[in-house]
């Protein structure tokens, strides 16, 4: 077996590639979620990716949750045509090739510590940071993917527990102060104006003069009022932008602390969108994390920004291909 197919299914994009034993990617392909016939389109991506080509010997699949690992059936919140779908049995039928699932960030924590920034770490916490909050460890090299599945939905982990509610049904959640619209809609309350520091046109809804939400993105009349806007005026001096990513920094500060107090994290490697902020989030991680963790391991948790980015899923539903056809062998 020279390459296994590896897959990643998010509510915005479906990914797939053909990648060898050493992390070498020899085909890739993308294509945009649609809302419905999301199988149709992910067989024709397959397709795209074998075709022509030398045929891989198992397949990987990371797939947004909640999931059901024993039944290898999916329910991604953000894709409603899929509840309890059969993924594993269908990819399996469609390849005819043992298929392995797991969550698409169990998959960029995956990814992260066999080719990207966890390299070697004993004990690594990947999140992914965007519409919403994921997560997923490797411990000495394995993935925890819990009894369901569903290990390292640290995006619903409590970290307030008279905090607001959160869409999940929990109180406190970390998702609901550090997710990328959650953020913005907090500034937004508290008197952001999109784009005024960073020098973006400003104009509000001509009828109502609110803020609207659309597609998971809140929005101020014509000016985006997304975390990457957000993250502009941050890094202008806005103080409400500012005090946003503050304030969602130190809730993912108090989900790293909480989890390397209970599993001792060496390593917690960021990605997502809401990563690409860069020192405006990093910064006052860091300074969070220093400020809410007590005991000397919990401190001295390494926090890094993801090297792999998008690729991260891909190569860790490639590696999690790769060990399940070895320990099936």
């Amino acid at each position: 077996m020279n390459h296994v197919l590896a897959i990643d299914i998010g509510g915005t994009k479906l990914a797939a590639a053909l990648v060898d034993a050493s992390g070498s990617v020899l085909r890739t392909a993308t294509r945009p979620t649609p809302g419905q016939e999301v199988m149709a389109a992910l067989r024709g991506l397959i397709k795209e990716v074998t075709g022509g080509g030398p045929g891989p010997g198992a397949v990987g699949i990371g797939c947004a949750g909640p999931l059901d690992l024993a039944a290898g059936t999916v329910s991604p919140v953000n894709m409603p045509s899929w509840r309890g779908f059969p993924l594993r049995d269908e990819v399996r039928d469609l390849t005819g090739l043992p298929t392995v699932l797991a969550g698409d960030a169990q998959c960029m924590a995956l990814g992260e510590y066999w080719l990207g920034a966890g390299r070697r770490s004993p004990a690594l916490l990947g999140i992914v940071v965007s519409t919403g909050i994921g997560g997923g460890l490797v411990i000495d090299g394995t993935p925890l993917l819990g009894t369901t599945g569903n290990a390292g939905h640290v995006g619903h982990m409590s970290v307030d527990p008279y905090g607001e509610r959160c869409e999940c049904g929990g109180r406190g959640c970390v998702e609901r102060y550090a997710s990328g619209p959650n953020m913005a809609r907090w500034a937004l309350d508290n008197g952001w104006t999109p784009g005024h520091a960073s020098g973006a046109a400003e104009t509000r809804d001509a009828e109502t003069g609110d803020a609207e939400v659309r597609d998971g993105e809140v929005r101020d009349g014509e000016v985006a009022a997304d975390a990457r806007t957000l993250a502009r005026d941050a890094a202008a001096g806005d103080a409400v932008a500012v005090a946003a990513f503050e304030r969602g920094a130190r809730a993912l500060a108090g989900m790293i602390a909480s989890t390397a107090a209970a599993v001792e994290v060496t390593t917690a490697v960021v990605g997502g969108g809401v990563a690409q902020a860069g020192p405006v989030l990093f910064g006052p991680l860091e300074a969070a994390l220093d400020d809410v963790g007590g005991l000397g391991f919990v401190r001295a948790v390494e926090v890094r920004p993801t090297t792999l980015g998008v690729r991260a899923g891909l190569a860790g539903a490639a590696r999690l291909a790769w060990d399940y056809s070895r320990s099936a062998s």
